[in-house]
């Protein structure tokens, strides 16, 4: 019964809140309306005063008083046409004239006065039909858009409308429109407002304007803090697949930039990846694979001076496999990757020192070194793989490699601390495809593209293939426009078919395959390219001989040189009566429950030993003694983390101990 009693209290409230909000604003729709007609009562007003005050006999007081009065008139009409060059040409008129034709009637009434024939008639006829001009442009405006504004000045009157009502007192011009965007400069309040305050206000302005979120993309401008830069574009453009048009530059340098696919603007992105490395982020069926690296490796496949080295232990061939042909090297299982990664590195030092002799301090187009792409895709499973000196390694391989002439694509669904290091993460260019939530986003997203707006949740995978990118090469205006990369296998409807797809990417890695490429002996060494030799039989029919390269990769001498056997030669069965083959035992298996225990228990060891702070691999003894693996500590201890059992250091990247571990 309480219960009822209040709702029934409450109704009448919020009744009564929402009339007393309807009544305000017709109020205030009313306050507009009079405002031209007050103004005029006011101008009448004052030239009754000067009559009166300034009554002479005195020509010489006259003179002067009309003297000054003019020029009182033309600083103010003067100063009216200056402040309202963010207006129409209508709407700069209607304000400049109605500021000169005030001012030379408030001269007129005080020589005669203000109400004699002449100047009185004036005020009646001409104040009551200025004001009625005022009326019908306010009405316009409430209405609608002012169209002679928007053709005068697009940028300014739209955004300029939706500013005002945001709640910012600025003014934009237009620098730049086409078809598919407006481009602009917009003028903050010097020492009151900075970009940053601009880019917050921009779903504000969207709102205020009517436009769909994400139209609008603000940036800083380098050259004065006062200014930013605007761009208005449609982002309902971009809601279709748009089909691959083909490679942008083929056989031309990696130094020259990779068309991924179309800004928001309709503008291609044009992206030099060279002397930085990317991190590609996005949630499952964002696009990031097929829209991330089936774009820019086929891109850089047809580049004469790239070769791409590619890892993918998750998905096996699934992603990339329809790219082999033009790959240098393809790992897909755990020996594999590390042994690319562990060469790469080794090999590092000897392309430094060939850059060193030719008087370089890092690669350039034309030095006679191939340029490395190494592809790490769904790289924390590719992480995991590596020991504590494998990491480090890695580590000194990403920082090195791009002074060396190669650039490091890491791409993931989350890059947090405990599938990306820190360290790695703070050297990566940004390219978020749709995530799922604001917290996400925070991860695949540069500071600058944050403070900017970039919203990659509001995709999540329901647009595949859109993307916020920033790097080097991209410009500040840019980081946080949506882009739309390329679709494979669209067919004649404009849908997107797998089987297709896979088609068509075949076909183009066969058109650009890694064996016709001329690359440097060091490339050649680290590449896995079987060679083939044509050779002519008597009945002249081809056949191919595949060159046993096992021997470039032996690093120690036969153990038993005596012992000689063909690839086709059977293995025979071991004679009656010798012992069967033993192989190791397998490890002891532990239940989840046990695995926990031991993780806690040995970190209590640590702290019972003075520890406070511990890396990933002073868990070592774990996973060398239990099958307790890497990764599953990793996931673990996150959760220690969450639980507040444990801390963090990010800068560090070391666990924190504050008290001994319990749970």
């Amino acid at each position: 019964m309480a219960g009822r009693a209040s709702t029934k209290e409450l109704a009448p409230i919020e009744h009564e809140s929402s009339m007393a909000k309807v009544a305000a604003k017709e109020v205030s729709k009313l306050v507009v309306l009079g405002g031209p007609w007050v103004v005029g009562m006011l101008t009448f007003g004052v030239g009754s005063a000067f009559h009166v005050i300034l009554d002479s006999d005195d020509p010489n007081v006259i003179a002067w008083t009309v003297f000054l009065l003019a020029v009182a008139v033309l600083v103010l009409t003067g100063v009216t046409y200056g402040q309202s060059h963010a207006r129409g040409v209508w709407g700069r008129t209607h304000t400049t004239l109605t500021t000169l034709l005030a001012g030379l009637w408030v001269t007129a009434a005080t020589i005669n006065g203000p109400a004699t024939v002449v100047t009185g008639r004036l005020m009646l006829i001409g104040g009551f039909t200025l004001a009625l001009t005022w009326n019908i442009r306010t009405i316009i405006r409430l209405k609608g858009v002012d169209v002679a504004a928007v053709a005068a000045d697009p940028l300014s009157a739209l955004f300029g409308a939706g500013a005002e009502r945001a709640g910012l007192a600025i003014e934009a011009r237009t620098t730049a429109a086409s078809e598919h965007k407006v481009e602009g400069a917009v003028q903050l309040e010097a020492g009151k407002q900075t970009a940053e305050d601009l880019q917050r206000k921009v779903p504000y302005i969207e709102s205020g304007i009517g436009l769909p979120p994400g139209s609008i993309t603000a940036s800083i401008d380098p050259d004065d803090a006062s200014k930013a830069h605007i761009t208005i574009s449609d982002p309902r453009v971009m809601k279709r697949p748009i089909p691959w048009p083909g490679p942008s530059r083929p056989g031309a340098s990696i130094a020259q930039p990779l068309r991924t696919g179309l800004w928001q603007d309709l503008d291609e992105v044009a992206h030099i990846i060279v002397g930085h490395h990317v991190q590609i982020m996005g949630q499952t069926g964002s696009g990031k694979s097929i829209g991330g690296a089936w774009n820019y490796i086929a891109e850089i496949v047809t580049r004469h001076d790239a070769a791409v080295f590619a890892i993918d232990v998750t998905k096996g061939e699934q992603t990339l496999g329809p790219l082999k042909e033009a790959l240098h090297r393809f790992e897909t299982t755990k020996a594999g990757a590390k042994a690319l990664i562990r060469e790469m590195q080794a090999k590092v030092k000897e392309r430094t020192d060939q850059l060193a002799a030719m008087g370089l301090q890092k690669w350039k187009e034309g030095c006679g070194l191939t340029y490395w792409v190494l592809w790490l895709e769904e790289c924390p499973d590719i992480l995991d793989l590596l020991t504590d000196k494998e990491m480090d390694a890695f580590l000194s391989l990403l920082k090195a490699i791009r002074s060396a002439g190669g650039t490091v694509v890491l791409s993931l669904q989350r890059s947090d601390y405990t599938q990306m290091p820190t360290l790695a993460r703070g050297q990566l260019a940004k390219l978020c495809f749709g995530v799922e939530s604001g917290a996400d986003a925070a991860f695949g997203l540069s500071e600058s593209q944050q403070d900017a707006g970039a919203r990659p949740e509001i995709w999540s995978n329901k647009q595949p293939g859109m993307a916020y990118l920033d790097a080097p090469s991209i410009s500040e205006a840019r980081i946080a426009m949506p882009q739309r990369t390329y679709a494979w296998g669209i067919d004649a409807k404009g849908q997107f078919d797998d089987e297709r797809a896979n088609e068509a990417m075949r076909a183009h890695a066969a058109q650009w395959p890694a064996s016709a490429k001329q690359v440097d002996e060091g490339t050649a060494e680290l590449s896995r390219l079987a060679v083939v030799e044509h050779l002519e039989t008597d009945d002249q029919e081809e056949r191919e001989v595949v060159e046993d390269v096992a021997a470039e990769y032996q690093t120690v001498d036969d153990p038993d040189p005596e012992i000689t056997a063909g690839l086709d030669d059977e293995i025979p069965d071991l004679p009656e009566g010798d012992p069967p083959w033993e192989f190791a035992p397998p490890a002891v298996e532990m239940t989840a429950a046990e695995r926990g225990a031991a993780l806690l228990a040995h970190l209590q060891g640590l702290w019972e030993g003075g520890a406070r702070d511990f890396a990933t691999r002073d868990l070592r003894p774990l996973w060398e003694s239990t099958d307790m693996s890497r990764a599953w500590a990793q996931k673990n201890l996150r959760k220690l983390v969450e639980a507040g059992v444990l801390g963090y250091d990010d800068d560090a990247q070391r666990y924190l101990m504050e008290k001994r571990p319990e749970v």
